[in-house]
């Protein structure tokens, strides 16, 4: 196998999680003042609604593809037979969710905004993405991201401009998504033959891909279910509203942490495939460090730093996400920890079953606690719902491959970070009321924040971040 980079796929995509959250990071502070809460709450209500449809369409087959591409990365004729078998399967699901979709749309009062959304299920039937990331080829998928993620901006700013423009802004977000996805088929060709349909059996990957469609519905209650539950609980669009705001920026924060995941998945199903368990390993109890490293500061730092952020980027009346971040960024860590045990580990060596255990029983708790809390705290009950529901399942999960990861050794590893970033939390928490809500006085914060843990790394000798800071600094020497 040609050797691919894993820190060069990773950068490809941090680059094209990012760009998936691009959008609405930079568009939030027009549209908050634009829609208003009540406008992007509507947005979040529905979009919630029509997930679930995408949900059924998608199956597990974005997962199960990645996976199985990554086993058979070097042998073109069998990728293409798992590319069109999977893609078979997919064709299938989406149009049947589709056609229920839109019946769905027709009775309900708001049609036209339910209806605009179809394209969220076309773009599933065009999204071929898992297969570039099961081949690691993440660079083929940067550069069209960052094409469309911009061509979505400019519209935004071009066709919505009052409060009435909701449709025009829920039609960018699905239509230009669905374009994107439609591209990847213009590279394809390289990669994979034409279909001769009697090699094909897609049938005979229904049950695993059903196994991994089980934890993609669990997955889908507490990472859906909450806002669907904040509409119909509280009936307030404005809780919503927050509650999106809110989870939108701990989403893009938490993308520098979950982008390695992706990475790593195929890297390790491969390995797997060809038996080399020590290598697994190894890779395993780096990403554990990646996380405590990147995920610590960052659920630290957003704490310490959005009482100043919120008010200048949101605008007035959104000062509710500054309690909703608190806790939303507790996420960062949880589910940075089960991405690494569940999605890098148990996927790619084929035990989904206890996955899909361990997903359930969070699902069944996020549910209980979002139908208990959201009644009397809003949305500030889903958060907290959200953050036990991840740390149960990071726990359990541990706990599950503790006789080949040691629970030990994966918490240890992770003392530096603990320190550099309780030092960095206490002296930020100090000085942040000297500063008032603007980019400069946020930026200077979240400088101070790192210069703080970076230093506190460097006095202790962190090892792991002296050894590839050095090889960054080498590496932009040697281009020099």
């Amino acid at each position: 196998m040609r050797k691919k980079s894993i820190k060069k796929n990773y950068m490809y995509n941090l680059i094209y999680q990012i760009l998936t959250l691009i959008t609405p990071f930079i568009t939030t502070p027009y549209l908050s003042r634009v829609l208003g809460a009540n406008g992007v709450g509507t947005y979040s209500y529905i979009d919630s609604v029509c997930s679930y449809f995408v949900l059924f369409a998608t199956l597990g087959l974005t997962t199960f593809g990645q996976r199985e591409v990554s086993y058979v990365q070097d042998d073109r004729k069998k990728r293409t037979i798992i590319f069109w078998e999977t893609n078979i399967i997919e064709l299938v699901a989406s149009m049947l969710c589709m056609v229920a979709y839109v019946i769905f749309s027709l009775n309900q009062a708001d049609a036209n905004l339910y209806l605009v959304l179809v394209f969220n299920l076309l773009s599933v039937i065009a999204n071929i993405s898992w297969f570039f990331q099961g081949m690691e080829e993440f660079g083929k998928i940067v550069l069209r991201n960052i094409i469309f993620k911009f061509a979505n901006i400019v519209f935004i700013f071009v066709c919505v401009r009052k409060k009435e423009d909701l449709f025009w802004y829920m039609f960018g977000m699905a239509f230009f998504a669905f374009i994107n996805n439609a591209s990847y088929w213009l590279t394809i060709p390289k990669y994979v033959d034409k279909p001769k349909l009697k090699e094909l059996h897609p049938a005979r990957h229904i049950k695993t891909v059903i196994s991994l469609f089980i934890p993609t519905i669990a997955i889908q209650i507490y990472t859906v279910l909450d806002k669907t539950m904040i509409g119909m609980i509280t009936k307030d669009a404005y809780e919503n509203g927050y509650y999106e705001q809110a989870l939108k920026i701990s989403k893009l924060v938490l993308t520098v942490v979950t982008s390695l995941g992706t990475v790593m998945i195929p890297r390790i199903g491969y390995h797997y495939s060809k038996g080399d368990t020590e290598m697994v390993k190894t890779y395993m109890y780096r990403a554990y460090r990646f996380v405590w490293l990147c995920g610590i500061p960052l659920t630290l730092g957003l704490i310490a730093v959005s009482s100043n952020f919120v008010p200048w980027f949101f605008g007035s009346g959104y000062e509710k996400v500054v309690s909703l971040l608190g806790v939303l960024s507790m996420l960062i860590l949880a589910i940075g920890i089960n991405n690494v045990t569940g999605m890098q580990y148990l996927i790619p060596t084929e035990r989904q079953t206890l996955f899909t255990i361990t997903v359930i029983i969070g699902a069944v708790a996020n549910f209980v606690l979002n139908f208990v809390l959201i009644r009397f705290l809003q949305s500030l009950g889903a958060a907290i719902a959200s953050v036990v529901a991840e740390t149960t399942i990071a726990v359990i999960q541990i706990y599950i491959v503790r006789r080949e990861l040691s629970p030990y050794q994966i918490i240890k590893s992770g003392i530096h970070y603990y320190i550099a970033g309780g030092i960095m939390f206490v002296i930020l928490m100090n000085i942040k009321n000297v500063f008032t809500p603007s980019i400069l006085h946020t930026l200077a914060l979240v400088i101070i924040g790192a210069v703080i843990y970076g230093v506190a790394l460097v006095l202790m000798r962190d090892e792991f971040l002296l050894v590839n800071a050095n090889n960054i600094i080498k590496k932009i020497l040697k281009r020099c």
